[in-house]
């Protein structure tokens, strides 16, 4: 039974490169006509493929539903939080994980430093959307007419001597996070912060949330906070191969 689940699910693939007729899917698979016929039938009667007029068979609309349905069920929070404790574990640093929604870029999960000195950040608290390095990413994955559209309409308060001054210096900043993979802000909110992050994509590769490790200058220096980033990265890409559901185990 296991190989014919097997085998089954290895048409999905095929088809997923365009419509194939039955020669080549029982070919693809070293199976007899008669043996492909009957797993295309099976998965045809589930919505999962579908024949064509020209005898030839392709993805069915059954399948993008039930993708569609997982995303959309998909907590991004549950999954990354086991991770988030575990870098915090490693680290000791406070770790945040934000999302973008409606204009704003809002922390939805925490762990505390377990350092004395703690930051005042919250749950559901909108981020200083110019400045935070969680901000960076999420806008830097936009196309170029929404991060320009966005960024003419924010306001630029100079938080310290280190915060973005206007719209053109967002936008190049944004250029350089999207280039590189992850984001920095060391002192542009607060003078005594900084902070270091990574995104989270979903299985399009978009960036669905994004990551941060932040600490104070009394605890840890700026440059000593940028020797962790490769720990941070690793962290965001595990959580996305989790999140797009790519972390598939190998066959023995």
């Amino acid at each position: 039974m296991s190989q014919t689940v097997d085998r089954a699910l290895s048409i999905l693939p095929l088809l997923a490169q365009g419509p194939a007729d039955l020669g080549q899917v029982a070919e693809r698979l070293g199976v007899h006509k008669s043996t492909a016929l009957r797993l295309l039938r099976t998965l045809h009667e589930h919505g999962l493929v579908y024949r064509q007029q020209d005898q030839r068979y392709r993805l069915g609309a059954r399948l993008f539903a039930l993708a569609q349905e997982a995303v959309e069920n998909l907590d991004v929070r549950e999954i990354a939080h086991p991770h988030l404790v575990e870098l915090n574990d490693g680290c000791g640093h406070t770790v945040h994980l934000a999302v973008y929604e409606e204009q704003e870029v809002l922390y939805i999960d925490k762990v505390e430093s377990r350092y004395p000195v703690r930051m005042y950040s919250r749950i559901g608290k909108p981020v200083a959307i110019t400045v935070a390095a969680v901000a960076k990413l999420l806008l830097a994955d936009l196309t170029e007419p929404e991060r320009r559209a966005i960024a003419e309409k924010l306001d630029y308060p100079m938080y310290t001597s280190r915060s973005t001054p206007n719209a053109a210096a967002f936008l190049k900043e944004l250029a350089v996070v999207r280039e590189q993979g992850w984001a920095t802000d060391l002192g542009g909110h607060e003078e005594s912060i900084n902070c270091i992050g990574a995104p989270i994509r979903g299985a399009d590769g978009r960036v669905v949330a994004a990551m941060s490790v932040s600490a104070p200058n009394v605890v840890v220096t700026a440059e000593e906070l940028l020797t962790l980033l490769p720990l941070v990265r690793r962290t965001a890409e595990t959580v996305s191969r989790e999140y797009s559901g790519t972390n598939r185990p190998k066959k023995a």
